[in-house]
This record gives C-alpha cells, structure tokens and sequence, in this order.
C-alpha cells in the first residue's frame, strides 16, 4: 500500500469570554479550533474537544436548527443545568459567524417557565412580514411541551405532547410563551414531536414536518398559530421517526429538488441510527420522493438528531449539524463528566452538496471549508510505502489527516487502514480503513462507550485506491471516505496520551 497524505493539527484559539475550549476547561461554551499563531497550553487530563462544539457544563442533547440572522448563527440546543440530578431541557443559545468558533449568548428559553414544563426539540424563523402578530422581524419558535403534565407525568416525561409557540422580540435573546395552550395539540397519537417550520414563499405559506412515530406529518399555516394537517410520509423500516427535517436544495447544473430527511434507526437490520433521507418534490401539501430507498448521511453511531441549516451566501450548499451520542448509551455520564463536568459534543458543521450520479440524486457531506482556517500547522507526510504496520513519527491528539491510500491488487484478506490515537504499546487505537466489500471505523480499542464498536458502509475494493479526511478529537473521531460518500462520526473516548499515528496494510501491500 502507498499513501500520499498532508496532515493538519489544529489547536485552541485565544478564547473570548464565553467560548471554551480544552486548553481551559473552566471557559463556558462551545469548543474553538486552532489559531495560526500561539497556542494555549494544552490540560493533559482534559477530554473536552478542542475543535467541536461542546457544552459548557453538565448537558446536551438535541441540536436546534440554526438560522441567519443580525450577520451570524444563531444556534439553540437543548440543555440541562442540572444534570445529572435532575432530567430535562432547556434551550441554550450560542452564536457563530463561521460555523467553528461559537459565543456562549446564555439560556434563552428556560426550564420550568409555565405549566408545560420543559421545552423540548423544535426550531425557530425570522417572521420578517409579522405574521404571527408579534412585529416584523420577531424570531418565532415552534417547540414541543408536555400539555399540562400531572406531576407524574412530569418524571416520567409521558405528558401528552403538543407544539407550542415562542417568541423574541430582542432578537432571539430570550423568549416568551404565547399562552399555555398548544397551537397544534396532540391529535390523539402517542409520539408528536419535534416540528420543523420552513418559509414556502412560492404558495405563500408556514409549513411544518412533525415526527408522529413512523409517519411524518405535513402541516400548514398562513400565521404561525392556526396549522392545517395536508398529508403524511410513512416508513415501517427506521423505527421510531424524530427530529424530520425539510429543505431544498441546487444542484451544481442548476436542478433544485426538495430533501426530507429524519433520525431515523436501522440498528436492528444492520444499518445506521442516524439522519435518513429521500430527495424528491413537494407541492406544498406532500412530499413524493424520487426512490423511496432510504439513504444516509451518515453511517457512525453517534450523528443522532442532526440539522441541516440554509447557507445564506448560496442555495447549492447547506450546513448540518448532529449530537455525538447515541440514546442505547446517552444516559451513562460520558468520561468527559469526570474529567471536565460535561456530557454533550456536537459534530463538526458540515457541508452538504446535491449531486447527480447515473441519475440518481445523493448528498455529499465535507468538513466546513472554514475549519481549515483554524490549523496551527500543516505537515505534508509524503508518500509512504506501508507493507503490514508502520508507525509513523507523529503524535497528535486533535488533528485532521488527508489521505489518498491505494493498493495495487487486493484479495479476500485485502485490509487497508490508518490507526489513530494509538497507545505507546500499540495495543489501543482506532481502525478506519477499507475490507472485503465495505469501509469502516472501528472504536473497540479506542474508548467504545460500551456498544457498536465497527460501523461499516458499502465500498468496492477493487477500485484500488480512497480518499479518507479524517477528523480526530480528544473524544471523537469521524471519518469521512471519497469526499462525503459515506461519513462515519463516533465518539471514542481515548485515553489521555495514547496520540500515535499508524498505517497498516494486510493481503496484497
């Protein structure tokens, strides 16, 4: 196996109040990639990530859509101040201008305001023509609560659930309930989460997709406050539907196709519990995909929750963003509550692109472009020649590795990879690499949490060669082969100091 690869380590940038980053696990927010000039002391015994977002203390879970407004992001999340004492959410607020560095802006919904109790998952819009009757210009949030809960209820999270509307009239700041009451109240099912509002300015409409256990709702508004059920999407195959998610998009050729997407769960058949999706047409009442064959946007175990964000400079490219966890592990405190006081990080902000191949329309998925930006050092490795394992002279905890391996012919024990995160004696690492008819990464000996360890997606071996970006972390490492065909995110909760570097290549060198 040859390898031509060019490796670039990332490091802290000198954080502004409000931004965190494991150089000092005291600072409150979101993680900060490197700077290209000094580098703060790194702590040795920290696991917080140096370049993905990740909360400021005690808990995260469910990503909010972000949305552009006022010359930044506006990214709310669900989190919990009193975790692990305590279960439920609030909405935390953080803002970014290039989708790496995030400014803690504090809570902006809390827990507990009204007689609904938490705040779940939801999404907020600009509402720039009023039409919700708070002001032009209000920043509106669909959320799901628990309708009036019996105190039972409340603990065991069982309430009847409901959307409810929010408003901002500080600009996203803070928000306030309209009314105890539901705008759309629980139609008599047992799941009714998660409402995703899009702007349909060409019928001149709200419209929101609901997760109503294995069917997605469509819903219309002309206010934001009276919805009208037009249809529902229905898939027995993906388990319990959470977190849909609506959207078009450009192709390169100038085709726009609208995109469905949800968290969906194939763990039991083999495949991936992450972001599913179809790419079709909707005429503002239902959505008809173009091949009801699922698709995914990720193959790891921990892309749960994800959103896609629109990009405001161009509509051929558009930003996701996933929770690293996984719910068959979530609820265990992650080695991070030991050593920094919190549990949640988030995937690196993507970008997604629609392309057309043999007909068939796909997403393919890329780091931020702007990650690059934050990399205190580039280190071009060269070609190396690898026949069985090679360890190559460089340690590194928070990094990201291009690399172009190829093989000159392969049989059924063909098995080519890299080894990151290697311990000094070789016996802990994480594998990604490409074998019989599939590519992988492999977390057994780098910090499982405790299930999944290999996740796999289709690959053809005799192609003789991939492309892998690899993005490691202090407790995560995704992965993604041939520029986003597949993408594997996971968490691997490494041992402090286990940083080498390997390449091996078995059955045909």
């Amino acid at each position: 196996m040859g390898l031509s690869l060019m490796l670039t380590a990332m490091g802290c940038t000198n954080a502004t109040p409000g931004h965190g980053s494991s150089a000092d696990a005291s600072r409150t927010a979101g993680s900060t990639a490197g700077a290209a000039s000094s580098v703060p002391a790194i702590n040795p015994t920290s696991r917080r990530d140096t370049y993905h977002f990740t909360v400021p203390d005690h808990w995260k879970n469910d990503p909010q859509r972000p949305i552009w407004f006022d010359g930044a992001f506006h990214y709310y999340y669900l989190y919990n101040a009193d975790y692990p004492r305590e279960v439920g959410t609030a909405w935390r607020h953080a803002t970014t201008k290039d989708n790496v560095t995030f400014t803690d802006q504090g809570v902006a919904i809390p827990k507990k305001t009204n007689a609904n109790f938490d705040v779940w998952s939801g999404s907020v819009v600009e509402d720039t023509t009023g039409s919700a009757g708070f002001g032009k210009g209000a920043i509106v949030a669909l959320v799901t609560q628990m309708d009036h809960p019996t105190p039972q209820q409340i603990v065991d999270a069982s309430g009847p659930q409901a959307q409810f509307l929010w408003y901002s009239v500080d600009r996203g700041k803070t928000f306030k309930p309209y009314g105890e009451r539901p705008v759309m109240p629980k139609p008599g099912v047992r799941d009714f989460r998660d409402p995703k509002v899009i702007r349909d300015e060409a019928r001149q409409q709200w419209v929101t997709v609901l997760a109503e256990g294995n069917k997605v709702g469509f819903y219309t508004s002309p206010d934001l406050k009276s919805w009208t059920y037009v249809s529902g999407y229905v898939r027995d195959d993906l388990g319990t539907l959470e977190c849909p998610d609506l959207f078009t998009i450009r192709t390169a050729s100038g085709q726009t196709k609208w995109v469905l997407g949800v968290s969906g769960n194939q763990t039991p058949s083999g495949g991936p519990n992450t972001y599913a999706y179809w790419v079709g047409s909707f005429d503002g009442r239902a959505f008809t995909p173009d091949d009801p064959t699922v698709q995914w946007l990720d193959h790891g175990n921990d892309w749960y929750g994800a959103v896609t964000y629109a990009d405001p400079t161009s509509d051929q490219r558009r930003f996701a963003i996933g929770w690293m966890n996984n719910w068959a592990y979530a609820n265990q405190p992650a080695p991070t509550w030991t050593s920094d006081g919190f549990t949640g990080t988030d995937s690196i902000v993507r970008e997604l692109r629609l392309v057309d191949e043999g007909g068939r329309m796909s997403l393919r998925s890329a780091p931020v472009s702007t990650l690059r930006q934050r990399a205190s050092r580039t280190i071009d490795l060269g070609t190396v020649p690898v026949d069985g394992t090679r360890v190559m002279p460089y340690h590194g905890e928070s990094y990201v590795l291009d690399a172009d391996l190829t093989w000159s012919q392969h049989t059924p024990e063909t098995n080519v990879g890299i080894q990151v995160r290697r311990s000094a004696d070789g016996s802990r690492h994480g594998d990604i690499g490409v074998y019989g008819d599939y590519a992988y990464v492999n977390r057994a000996h780098a910090g499982n949490p405790g299930r999944f360890a290999e996740t796999k997606s289709p690959f053809d071996l005799s192609r003789g060669s991939v492309h892998v970006t690899v993005l490691v972390d202090r407790s995560t490492i995704e992965v993604f082969f041939d520029d986003g065909r597949s993408v594997h995110s996971n968490l691997a909760f490494a041992e402090p100091g286990d940083d080498g570097l390997a390449f091996y290549g078995v059955g045909g060198g």
